[in-house]
């Protein structure tokens, strides 16, 4: 099994899907991977050998994956919050950020608010 940045990658896949299981490493990101590799994209995980398995770690150690997006993340938000900016307030409150109506959808963000569903009445 390969392990690459703390991520154990699923055998049986092919890699440039397997690639995309490491958070920050998405389709695009994983087919520049490979081919700077000098990869087969639709080979198994399960066939990679040892040397192929390294030459993707050192690849993917120069993007910023897993754990320092995660925390680069974080701070981008609590940044936003400690400014009192539009975002930060709508972080706080757990609403939508970036304009979604919240009138009809996000109805499971809103606390404390009983929402039914409409639907038909039966009759009596």
């Amino acid at each position: 099994m390969a392990r690459i940045v703390g991520v154990d990658l699923p055998k049986d896949k092919r890699l440039i899907i397997a690639l995309t299981y490491i958070f920050g490493v998405g389709p695009v990101i994983s087919k520049k991977i490979v081919d700077d590799c000098g990869l087969d994209p639709s080979k198994r995980v399960k066939d990679l050998t040892e040397s192929e398995i390294v030459t993707i770690r050192e690849k993917v150690r120069t993007f910023q994956v897993e754990g320092d997006l995660r925390l680069a993340e974080r701070r981008a938000i609590l940044r936003k919050q400690e400014i009192n900016c539009l975002q930060g307030k709508r972080h706080k409150a757990n609403l939508p950020v970036r304009g979604q109506r919240t009138h009809t959808n996000a109805r499971t963000k809103r606390k404390g608010k009983k929402v039914a569903v409409a639907g038909k009445k039966k009759a009596a």
